[in-house]
């Protein structure tokens, strides 16, 4: 109880006042010296309430040794008006927050804590600043219904201008699709539909993972693309103009001193080393748009050419190596320049992909390089009316349309690497190398680069079609274009859905395969590497053993003695008689368990052998009896 009456006075008690700073006779008061304390604190005790003084509300029982230092120092109280507002007890110069993130994390304007998401219906994004996005981009407008179609090819000022009209009324299904990504463009059409700012942000930031986000008016998607493009160096077509240049000027210019073998021999060694060069093409090299004629597993390597050849900047395309990759601009260099595709001029291109589908059957989509390769067959669809594409009117088969092109762009990819292993397994079992891991390193780190961007579309297609609505399709018809009953995937597009997850299991399947043939092929190497090691040092050991007893006995009679009679009254044979018996007897002691197993599996083979002859002989006495038969028979 006592302690009870103590904790109520406590909390009762009014706090003592805090001097003021103006106070000028606290602050002329003289401060003792700080004693130096040597001491061991107990246990604090709780006393009565009239032991408490104005400011101690707990005492601490103390055995103190108390000495006075030897200089003094100022003592401050935890309520003294000259040490102001306290700052905290921190070590200067030991640490500091890194504020400048542009060397590991290529998000311009970003920061920790920031604002998540970019608003379209400010100018400025809701950001500290505008977004620097901008690019002339190819916009193609798609408006169809079962019997009309109306395509619009327009650029960044006409469609901000475009969506300010309204949508015609015997349209039923509209398809947006966007190559390049500008923020006035992304502006333009996140106030025409009311995109949401997260997803907004997610269309300008290019490193986001695949997904399926829903909200309250449409459906976002995100994923990666890839293809399979030829690189041409910029310095090939300048070889052949020099090499052209060159026959012209040894056509006019006769050799008539001998520095022209040195010229010739310099010109060789010129394109000798830029035809090594072609062979290791970088991001730096121009990309070819033409058709690829490596045909492989079936599948052509064909790069439809584009129409947007202004949109399209060979300076700015993103390999597999550079896409999602570290900061470290050495290490992606490296990669890209030994990559698997390289020595055949080829380069896996990669980008991000994002679409929305909204509740009024619109669909947009935004492609940074590659929206052609995706419209051309797109379009040759709708052009047709008998094409369910076309008439089922209907904005998730348009999704689902677009994510099996892209789906079916990476199948090459994945029969070229195939075609890549297939040819190191050839030089790895004929003639092993450790030059090969090195390679066959590369195309595993390609490998899982790829699965990570195939495996999670599986994932965003499972996501689309657990979304199937379960009305009727006279009822979906209908409601396609209410967005009051949000985004509808259709059961059309349910069941065409599971063809693009089949093809993506198809894809992971043998990129699996791809990489679990590599892995099994550097062990391989390693493995037939180190048996090639063994079997030398065998036969070295071999030699050793049949050596070691004639090099004994040759030291022996080599000594130098005055008198040695063996050797002086003996010819080279006495030295012949003693070695090759000791070196036989040696050999016989030192291999004995070797020379037992090899009698033993002799004698095994030739059993074996003797098996599969009479085998043989009778499969060959039955040829010759249903030929026999056969004969007289016919």
């Amino acid at each position: 109880m006592a302690h009870t009456a103590s904790s109520e006075s406590t909390a009762n008690e009014a706090f003592p006042r805090i001097p003021s700073l103006d106070d000028a006779a606290i602050r002329a008061a003289p401060r003792p010296p700080v004693p130096i304390i040597s001491s061991t604190a107990s246990a604090p005790t709780v006393v009565g309430p009239e032991q408490l003084g104005a400011r101690n509300r707990v005492h601490y029982g103390l055995n103190v040794d108390v000495t006075q230092a030897p200089m003094s120092a100022p003592h401050l109280s935890p309520l003294s008006p000259s040490e102001g507002i306290r700052r905290r007890n921190t070590r200067a110069n030991t640490f500091r927050t890194l504020e400048e993130f542009e060397d590991f994390e290529r998000r311009p304007g970003w920061k920790p804590g920031a604002e998540p998401g970019v608003d379209p219906k400010k100018p400025d994004g809701g950001q500290e600043s505008s977004p620097a996005l901008h690019a002339e981009c190819q916009i193609t407008v798609v408006d169809f219904s079962e019997d009309n179609l109306a395509i619009h090819d327009m650029g960044n000022a006409e469609l901000v201008e475009f969506v300010k009209e309204p949508q015609p009324s015997w349209v039923k299904c509209r398809w947006i699709n966007v190559n390049g990504l500008s923020w006035d463009v992304i502006q333009a059409l996140g106030k025409y539909k009311d995109l949401h700012r997260l997803a907004i942000e997610d269309i300008m930031n290019t490193r986001n993972r695949t997904k399926a986000d829903w909200y309250a008016g449409h459906a976002f998607l995100i994923m990666t693309c890839m293809k399979l493009v030829r690189l041409l160096d910029e310095d090939s077509d300048n070889s052949d103009e020099d090499e052209d240049e060159d026959q012209d000027q040894d056509e006019v210019a006769p050799r008539v001193e001998g520095n022209g073998a040195w010229h010739t021999a310099g010109r060789k060694l010129r394109r000798w080393i830029i035809g090594k060069k072609v062979q290791h093409p970088t991001a730096a090299n121009v990309l070819e748009k033409g058709g690829l004629s490596s045909d492989t597993a079936g599948h052509s390597f064909t790069h439809q050419p584009t129409g947007f050849s202004d949109v399209f900047n060979p300076n700015t395309i993103c390999t597999l190596q550079r896409y999602h990759a570290a900061p470290n601009a050495a290490r992606t260099e490296y990669m890209e320049k030994h990559s698997a595709l390289a020595t055949r001029g080829l380069a896996v291109m990669a980008e991000q992909v994002a679409m929305f589908i909204t509740s009024d059957n619109t669909v947009i989509a935004f492609f940074e390089q590659s929206a052609d390769d995706v419209e051309v067959p797109i379009l040759a669809r709708l052009r047709s009316p008998t094409t369910i594409l076309r008439q089922s009117c209907d904005a998730s088969m348009v999704a689902q349309a677009i994510m099996d092109a892209i789906i079916d762009m990476a199948i090459p990819v994945t029969a070229c690497y195939a075609d890549i292993v297939g040819d190191l397994e050839l030089d790895v079992l004929t003639h092993p190398s450790i030059k090969h891991t090195k390679r066959l390193y590369i195309i595993i780190s390609e490998i899982n680069k790829m699965f990570s961007f195939v495996n999670p579309i599986q994932t965003l297609i499972s996501s689309l079609r657990d979304h199937k609505t379960k009305l009727s399709q006279e009822v979906v018809s209908r409601e396609l274009q209410n967005p009051s009953r949000g985004v509808i995937i259709t059961q059309a597009a349910y069941i065409y859905l599971g063809d693009v997850y089949d093809h993506c299991i198809l894809i992971t399947e043998n990129l699996t395969q791809i990489k679990e043939s590599a892995n099994h092929m550097i062990d391989l190497i390693f493995n037939t590497i180190a048996t090639y090691q063994n079997e030398s040092m065998k036969q070295l050991t071999i030699v050793t053993i049949i050596f070691l007893p004639l090099t004994f006995i040759t030291g022996y009679f080599g000594q130098n003695f005055e008198k040695f009679p063996q050797v002086t009254d003996n010819d080279i044979s006495y030295f012949w008689r003693i070695a090759a018996p000791t070196a036989i007897v040696t050999i016989i002691v030192l291999m004995r368990e070797a020379l037992y197993d090899g009698f033993v599996r002799f004698f095994q083979r030739k059993h074996i052998l003797e098996i599969r002859k009479k085998k043989r002989q009778r499969i060959d006495r039955a040829r010759q009896q249903d030929r026999r038969r056969f004969s007289r028979k016919s």
